[in-house]
């Protein structure tokens, strides 16, 4: 497990669900209904150093689940303007940035740590988990180097790459009363 993500009972201005519905439209991989954007599910990792928030969501528009990974912040990224989703709020811990995880080095060694070593999501130190994700685990081999990370942000099945594949991240949730299993989210190749 990635340890205890720390949640705190937190006012945010703007949410979570204004600050994506105001970005995932403008992102060349979402096809869905602006009007339409709805968060689904989400599950977090733990920055091993405690400094960065990692929080994923599975948001929804005209029948598509979408991958959209997140880092909150409590200062800017230096070099990684391309990357911010925007600024809230918090109550508790203050003004926030979050970013497009991919573009974020803590999100992009814990992801790949993960994969590699066959772990799961943090446990919550409140609330109700809503999903699960499994890294497959990788045997180290000689060119390893040469391994990267490729995030599945469409996610109806047709936009994982075809084999070889080294390593998974899958997911399971459900939505209303369809449950999704074994949902590819992330590979490394």
């Amino acid at each position: 497990m990635s340890g205890t993500a720390k949640i705190y009972p937190a006012t945010l201005t703007p949410s979570k669900q204004e600050l994506l519905s105001a970005w995932v439209p403008k992102q060349p991989w979402f096809d869905g209904d602006p009007a339409d954007i709805r968060l689904i599910a989400r599950y977090r990792f733990v920055d091993p150093d405690g400094e960065v928030g990692i929080e994923t969501h599975v948001i929804g528009s005209a029948g598509v689940s979408y991958h959209v990974p997140t880092t909150w912040r409590a200062e800017p990224l230096e070099g990684a303007e391309e990357f911010l989703i925007g600024e809230l709020e918090h109550s508790v811990l203050g003004h926030r940035y979050c970013y497009d995880a991919p573009g974020d080095p803590v999100y992009a060694a814990e992801l790949f740590r993960v994969i590699h070593e066959g772990d799961t999501e943090a446990d919550l130190s409140r609330g109700e988990k809503n999903m699960t994700v499994a890294g497959s685990g990788i045997v180290r081999v000689s060119n390893a180097a040469g391994e990267a990370v490729r995030l599945i942000r469409i996610l109806d099945g047709e936009h994982v790459p075809a084999p070889p594949v080294l390593g998974t991240l899958t997911g399971a949730w459900s939505d209303g009363d369809v449950s999704h299993t074994d949902v590819v989210l992330a590979v490394i190749r």
